[in-house]
């Protein structure tokens, strides 16, 4: 029996591409051809700054959590602070390999206290002493407040990265910077709707 005459495929229709734009910029339409030729994106000084200083930021705030063990009487602080300490002790395990593979300096986790440079929304030494002299609910307090702080400053850091020309074009750092945006964000509003409930 002879096969049916076949009609011949219809010709693929042009795809649009929207490739997103930096945190509050628009979007774009490229074609397939630019969105896979990815032999021009680099990663930046910018970049590699932002990961080696974010590294030392997440450090602190590891280090602001495992301060809470001995210092608070209320679970749900524990459950906040282990999230917190899981998901940044996997994202400096994260820079640390993408700077790494980059052939550039990754700084430890465990620096001394004072080693890691000074970034937005970091405690201050005094500050940090301030927490750990705390105890329970004077402690919650400070702790939500510093982290709040904190979590803001990393918000800026991302804020003046993306400000830079040619930073985090690379889809590793992009996706990175895309998740610290919107994971601290979503832990400054859970962590002020507890403060405001602990300190009515």
């Amino acid at each position: 029996m002879p096969l049916a005459a076949r009609t011949p495929p219809a010709a693929p229709a042009l795809v649009e591409l929207i490739q997103p734009g930096a945190p509050g910029e628009p979007s774009r339409v490229i074609d397939v051809a630019r969105a896979t030729d990815l032999s021009h994106v680099q990663f930046t000084t910018a970049d590699v700054e932002f990961m080696q200083g974010m590294i030392g930021h997440h450090a602190q705030a590891i280090e602001m959590t495992e301060l809470l063990e001995t210092r608070t009487e209320r679970p749900e602080m524990r459950a906040l602070a282990h999230r917190i300490e899981l998901s940044q002790a996997d994202e400096i395990r994260m820079m640390q390999d993408w700077l790494v593979r980059r052939g550039q300096l990754a700084p430890e986790q465990h620096a001394h206290h004072g080693e890691h440079l000074m970034m937005p929304g970091m405690l201050m030494p005094d500050q940090m002493a301030q927490l750990a002299a705390a105890r329970g609910a004077e402690f919650d307090r400070l702790f939500l407040a510093g982290m709040i702080g904190h979590h803001q400053g990393a918000l800026t850091m991302v804020e003046q990265l993306m400000k830079q020309p040619g930073a985090a074009q690379e889809s590793d750092i992009y996706g990175f910077v895309a998740d610290v945006e919107a994971d601290q964000s979503a832990e400054i509003a859970r962590m002020g709707a507890m403060l405001q409930e602990f300190t009515r």
